[in-house]
């Protein structure tokens, strides 16, 4: 099979990433249309328990198969890869059949005892098949991931995606007549549509892969002497492959459970707050599904480069740190964070400056844009945060990344209850708790990298980030309020945001913190020049 360089592999994650996060913005601005803030609401409040369970069965065995798969090919040995994939397998769907039971027969409770809107329910059970999918989906992704080629899960997710799509408006706007409870669990449907496409584009794939894979070995078979017939060993690792991946899976399982288990308390504890605060239900969960359906997907679509960045750095840093490569560990940790801060921070200004707009032309409306406002500046910290657990996951540092996540959450949550319960705060108090959440996190997590690998700071290049960010912001106020076209305030978004990134661009050129030596790390641009 076919491998891709570190920058290879993260800019074939980043195509597919930025394909679905643009993709994903399609049943973000015509889903409110359909089912209104109400009905996303309700498919918000049940996705955390979603999250849960599949973060049980999903956490950490596809980072471990990707890790043991990537040491085995390394060493040529192909059987080993495909009995820990195997191994994996069992382990997952078994996990997910599981789940998916307990989830079925906890559906009820879940709906009217824990969540505070017993419409929750449909959402709820309409979401149980997708457990087991996922499951194996992620298996197959952790399993061509460890051998470096990123393409079969880039395909998939992207076919994925645009299947959802379809689905989720078609069966939401079909189930709308029947109430909104049911629209919000079509919706839903749709998700799970779009789970099942995308596991069997991956199952296709392994199956032509690995075929092609058979020929080519037997083509490059050279007959032995006589006498010197290659002998079959057993392999003395075949018995403890269970026992391996769970020792790697579990850590890292525990430290994104403690993520997971705060996304779902959040929900709960955030519609509890507003209650106590005198809001009604109904207008407590448009506020959530607001905040975490319209909102928070903004602030994360910069992020899929550091995501891309965080899959590709994991058997990079691993690769590295056998070797006691401390310098190559150094120059990719500093390539990931300047590349993150530096492509996410335009961003951020767009969203502080142009909410107003942004959030009409998506949404249809700028009820979100103060809560888009207040957050669009601490995003740069999100966006830096997943290349440093990422680091710290790939140095066998995962109970550090756990410990760290485990202060934010408790954090966030203690806020939470602290501020949203009071009237004059609000959803907005939930807003605060998690801005202090993701800072204290990425500081938590730097300091511990900075402390594991000897890493030297670059202050340089953040304070230009910063510096370069607040001309872009200020040329975009100026161009915004300056130029006017009547009825047509898309191409005055447009032409303010686009003059905003020339001059962003223009200014990282100067400083320095772009060059035309980054570019020529790009493939396809170095082909194209």
């Amino acid at each position: 099979m076919r491998k891709q360089s570190f920058i290879q592999g993260t800019m074939i994650l980043l195509a597919a990433g930025i394909i679905n996060r643009m993709l994903g913005f399609i049943p973000r601005i015509a889903l409110p249309r359909i089912i209104g803030a109400e009905g996303v609401g309700l498919y918000q409040l049940g996705y955390p328990f979603f999250i849960v369970l599949v973060t049980v069965i999903t956490g950490g065995i596809p980072l471990a198969i990707a890790k043991m798969v990537a040491e085995a090919e390394g060493e040529n040995r192909p059987d080993q890869s495909r009995r820990i994939l195997h191994t994996g397998l069992t382990l997952s769907l078994g996990l997910g059949l599981l789940f998916t039971l307990i989830a079925l027969l906890c559906a009820s409770w879940v709906s009217n005892v824990v969540l505070t809107d017993s419409r929750v329910y449909y959402t709820f059970v309409s979401m149980t098949p997708m457990i087991s999918i996922v499951a194996v989906s992620s298996i197959y992704r952790g399993y061509f991931q460890g051998r470096q080629n990123m393409i079969p899960s880039a395909l998939s997710s992207v076919l994925e995606s645009v299947i959802r799509i379809f689905f989720m408006l078609w069966f939401s706007w079909i189930l709308l007549p029947k109430g909104i409870a049911f629209a919000a669990a079509g919706a839903m449907l749709g998700v799970t549509v779009g789970e099942i496409i995308g596991m069997l584009a991956l199952l296709l794939q392994y199956y032509f892969i690995v075929n092609r894979d058979k020929k080519e070995n037997s083509l490059s078979l050279v007959p032995s002497e006589p006498g010197h017939e290659k002998q079959e060993v057993e392999d003395p690792q075949a018995a403890p492959v269970m026992r391996r991946l769970l020792g790697i899976a579990v850590p890292v399982t525990a430290g994104r459970l403690v993520g997971s288990f705060s996304y779902l308390l959040e929900s709960i504890i955030t519609a509890r707050s507003l209650a106590l605060a005198g809001i009604a239900t109904a207008a407590a969960t448009a506020q959530y599904g607001s905040l975490q359906g319209m909102v928070i997907p903004l602030l994360l679509l910069p992020g899929v480069l550091s995501s891309s960045l965080a899959v590709s750095l994991v058997p990079s840093l691993s690769e590295a740190a056998a070797r006691h490569d401390l310098t190559t560990i150094h120059k990719r940790m500093h390539q990931a964070l300047r590349l993150a801060m530096v492509t996410g921070a335009p961003f951020a200004a767009i969203m502080y400056v142009l909410a107003v707009p942004l959030c009409t032309l998506m949404y249809g409306n700028a009820d979100t844009a103060p809560m888009l406002r207040m957050m669009a500046p601490f995003a740069l910290f999100l966006y830096v945060q997943a290349p440093l657990q990422a680091a710290l996951q790939a140095m066998d540092r995962p109970g550090r990344a756990l410990i760290n996540t485990l202060i934010g959450a408790v954090v966030k949550i203690l806020l939470i209850l602290m501020l949203a319960s009071q009237p004059e705060y609000g959803i907005y108090g939930a807003i605060i708790a998690i801005m202090v959440n993701s800072i204290l996190v990425t500081l938590l997590h730097g300091a511990s990298v900075v402390k594991l690998i000897k890493l030297s700071l670059r202050i340089a290049d953040p304070l230009k980030t910063l510096t370069a960010m607040i001309i872009m912001a200020a040329g975009m106020s100026y161009v915004y309020t300056s130029v006017h076209f009547s009825d047509t305030g898309w191409l005055q978004f447009l032409l303010s945001a686009a003059s905003g990134m020339a001059l962003y661009l223009g200014i990282c050129l100067l400083s320095g913190l772009i060059s035309v030596r980054d570019l020529d790390r790009v493939p396809f641009f170095k082909r194209r020049r």
